[in-house]
């Protein structure tokens, strides 16, 4: 069945893609980019770069006025109330890393912080290394087979000593939504801090995190169509107040002498130095085409077409899906061979899957594997796509085998 994109050829890439017989099937790791923000890039470089929120002269007040209006969507699209719950980092691991010293002070030797056996490096280092400075308890939540956090098991494990949980929305290596309302609620109940590493779900649907219940949200850009280099960290009010400062520098003083100095609170007090300008500028300006299409079109053309991936997965002999993915993609081990050897052999056909760990190496462990193929879907990919990697996956078992 024949599956098209129709938003393919908003993406330059993927006709360079197509000329050089090149099929992308990583957007799990990073997302192709649409010409929106391409030419949102070359428009402020070419125009005049300038820094931001400390110059009266026009090209300072231009960038400004793009820089701040892409805090003031991104509080839309997130549905998260006001521009001034969101703070730009240089991704979602440094926007993790802000949360684990800048909430140090919420913790007392014995405390406990929960995370899951799925989680990234990124939502797991961190909070290791607080535990360690700490004295505290980390915590891991078990899965059932379907690689879903056991609620069972989380009803045992969040108690009283709990003081925070960080869990990811969509899993990068088992494509499973988490049960997010319950864990959140369990959570809340023992008055603990909750933390959500969106940075797989907030690619795939609009999400209301108002409503979620969540303390604090993260993701990346460049997943979401964005450029790279820049993260997002979304909190409530009452949380963002209870974050120590932990980088120092330009614009986030308030006050300052040789002793002593006073700092912004949130967003500012969290943005030392020059951002990343043209970065946010241009995530703007995804964020713009983002919300010109139909939500509804787009979740229906990944939902096909991460059926036909999955269905030709289970087609092929002794190949074995992690979990039940539910949303763009789908990671796999085949019976005697080497992902490394797989992902080589695809390579080199022209079909770009990853393979590895997926820095989540502990999750891997648990699974009793040492590592793993993942294939992952864009808006933009399409039948042609799946037909080239299956072709080149046939061809690559063969050679194995």
């Amino acid at each position: 069945m024949s599956i098209p994109s129709p938003w393919r050829s908003a993406f330059p890439a993927l006709a360079a893609f197509d000329a050089e017989g090149q099929t992308y099937l990583d957007s799990a790791a990073t997302a192709q980019k649409p010409q929106a923000l391409i030419d949102a890039l070359a428009s402020y470089y070419s125009s005049g770069a300038a820094n931001v929120h400390r110059a009266q002269h026009l090209p300072g007040e231009r960038a400004t006025r793009a820089f701040e209006a892409t805090r003031s969507k991104l509080a839309h699209w997130l549905n998260g109330g006001s521009p001034a719950q969101i703070v730009f980092t240089h991704g979602a691991t440094e926007a993790i890393n802000l949360l684990a010293y800048g909430l140090e002070a919420q913790f007392r030797a014995g405390d406990q912080i929960v995370i899951s056996a799925l989680e990234h490096h990124a939502n797991l280092l961190p909070w290791q290394r607080l535990a360690q400075r700490r004295g505290l308890e980390l915590v891991v939540l078990p899965l059932d087979s379907r690689g879903i956090v056991d609620l069972d098991a989380a009803n045992r494990l969040i108690g009283p000593r709990t003081r925070l949980l960080a869990i990811s929305q969509l899993s990068n290596v088992l494509g499973t939504w988490q049960p997010l309302p319950e864990l959140l609620a369990l959570a809340r109940a023992q008055g603990a801090l909750t933390v959500v590493d969106g940075a797989q779900g907030v690619v795939h649907g609009r999400h209301n995190l108002s409503a979620l219940g969540c303390d604090f949200y993260v993701f990346s850009s460049h997943k979401l169509y964005g450029p790279d280099g820049l993260g997002v960290l979304w909190g409530r009010p009452q949380a963002l107040e209870l974050l120590q400062h932990w980088q120092f520098g330009g614009e986030m003083v308030r006050l300052a002498d040789y002793q002593s100095a006073e700092f912004h609170g949130a967003p500012m007090g969290f943005e030392a130095g020059t951002p990343a300008i043209g970065a946010v500028i241009g995530l703007g300006a995804s964020l713009d085409w983002l919300e010109g299409l139909d939500s509804a079109e787009t979740a229906a053309h990944e939902d096909i077409l991460h059926t036909s991936l999955l269905a030709g997965l289970e087609a092929r002999d002794g190949v074995r899906i992690l979990g039940e993915p539910k949303a763009a993609l789908a990671s796999f081990t085949v019976e005697g061979v080497h992902s490394a050897d797989l992902a080589h052999l695809l390579t080199e056909q022209g079909v770009a899957v990853r393979a590895g760990h997926h820095c989540a190496m502990p999750l891997l462990k648990t699974l009793g594997i040492s590592g793993a193929v993942r294939a992952s879907l864009g808006l933009y990919n399409d039948s042609s796509d799946l037909e080239r990697f299956f072709t080149a996956l046939d061809r690559a078992l063969e050679l194995l085998r």
